[in-house]
């Protein structure tokens, strides 16, 4: 994507010079006026009708501006809000609670009484229902190519680093993928941790952006993110399930008048238990992140710990052109380049657009506020940690081991490159 910026008429609150970046809708970067707009043509919509999505536009962004004037400065925990988390674990106890009497009732139903009869329809229903309606915990994403420490040695070693230095357990499952992305889960029952990295976004990150990109990561195994917790996770699944299971589908078509009526009064009941639930969801859940978003202020912190401030926010400044990225990586890779020239094309692309980025940064909060992000604002991310106590790093990756790393994970890369030569 081109990016452009173009100065516009003066400030009305401070008479400076308004400027736009992206063709999105014109602001004051000295006294952030009309940073706050409503922008439809670059928001994405959420609940498809313009009044709902710009009340809900402007509420994220005042909560997300005062949850991050209240967390600046001070300390940020592991234990989060105790109010939101609570309310998580009760709603996630009550809907397992729920599920359980659920596939109980109809059991009874299926074996009280001699078969036949015609309790057992209800039961299997109740317990079909109970079924889909289970806790899900995830699994390993069968996309991850997963590594072993025997396979990249010193991958893991650097991974075993940065884990002691910010406290963190070491995850069960280091894997890559083709995405421009990295992300920390718990799966399974058994909660086992995984971590997965992208190969664009791994190879294209210079030695202390990918200490920073590990300590964000690990960090989120410690930060109290109700989103991997066992008694909250829940909550974040299976309403919306319920929800999607209920909502109504048309199944008579050409039927008589009475099957039709019976029909249109099955979907107008379904229609009202979907959206009652589904708006029970989105309650919870925007309670719920709010607690996420201050997460994953505590995990760039602990990224800034380990990979220094510097690493850490050069890091953030990343994410905020990752379209960028995409294209430079994809244009190396079918030019038959490696992550040595990823790196390079993103420096000369950091440096490009160097003028730019406390604008980037700016537009980002507009961008990104949303009630149902589990992130804040990559520029309030940045500036939480800009203005907080500098750090030097505790864990330093040289040129030499880097290379090694890379050399580790060559035949991934090499698929990557057929991947991406196919793809053109």
């Amino acid at each position: 994507m081109i990016n452009t910026v173009t100065g516009t008429e003066a400030c009305p609150g401070c008479g400076a010079r308004t400027a736009s970046v992206r063709d999105a809708m014109p602001w004051c970067p000295g006294c952030e006026w009309n940073l706050d707009a409503y922008d439809p043509v670059r928001r994405r919509r959420e609940f498809g009708w313009t009044w709902v999505d710009r009340w809900t536009y402007r509420t994220a962004f005042r909560t997300t501006r005062e949850q991050f004037d209240r967390l600046v400065g001070r300390p940020l925990g592991t234990n989060g809000s105790g109010a939101a988390r609570a309310l998580t674990a009760a709603a996630s106890l009550l809907l397992v609670a729920a599920v359980l009497a659920l596939a109980v009732t109809g059991g009874w139903l299926i074996v009280a009484f001699p078969f036949p009869n015609l309790a057992v329809v209800p039961g299997v229903a109740m317990v079909g229902l109970a079924i889909a309606l289970r806790p899900r915990f995830g699994r390993v994403d069968p996309d991850l190519e997963v590594l072993t420490r025997d396979r990249a040695p010193e991958l893991f070693s650097l991974i075993d680093e940065v884990a002691t230095a910010i406290g963190a357990p070491m995850p069960d499952v280091v894997g890559v993928d083709d995405s421009i992305n990295a992300y920390a889960a718990t799966v399974g029952l058994r909660h086992r941790r995984v971590l997965g990295l992208g190969l664009p976004l791994w190879g294209s990150l210079p030695a202390g952006g990918r200490v920073a990109l590990l300590g964000h990561e690990l960090g989120h195994f410690v930060n109290g993110d109700p989103r991997r917790g066992l008694l909250t996770q829940p909550a974040f699944t299976m309403l919306g399930s319920a929800a999607d299971l209920f909502r109504p589908v048309r199944t008579s078509v050409g039927a008589g008048l009475v099957e039709m009526l019976g029909d249109a009064l099955g979907r107008a009941f379904q229609w009202v238990v979907s959206r009652v639930l589904f708006v029970a969801y989105l309650l919870l859940v925007a309670v719920a992140l709010r607690d996420s978003q201050r997460a994953e202020y505590l995990a760039d912190e602990l990224a800034a710990r380990v990979a220094g401030t510097t690493a850490a926010t050069d890091f953030l400044d990343t994410l905020l052109a990752t379209e960028s990225l995409a294209l430079a990586v994809r244009r190396e890779t079918r030019a038959g380049h490696g992550p040595d020239r990823w790196r390079s094309a993103l420096a000369e692309s950091r440096a490009a657009s160097s003028n730019r980025l406390p604008l980037l940064r700016q537009l980002s909060v507009r961008d990104e506020a949303s009630l149902f992000a589990a992130h804040p604002p990559t520029g309030l991310r940045r500036q939480m940690l800009a203005e907080r106590t500098w750090q030097q790093p505790a864990v330093v990756l040289t040129s030499a081991r880097l290379e090694r790393i890379d050399a580790e994970l060559a035949r991934e890369y090499e698929r990557f490159r057929r991947t991406v030569a196919w793809s053109g």
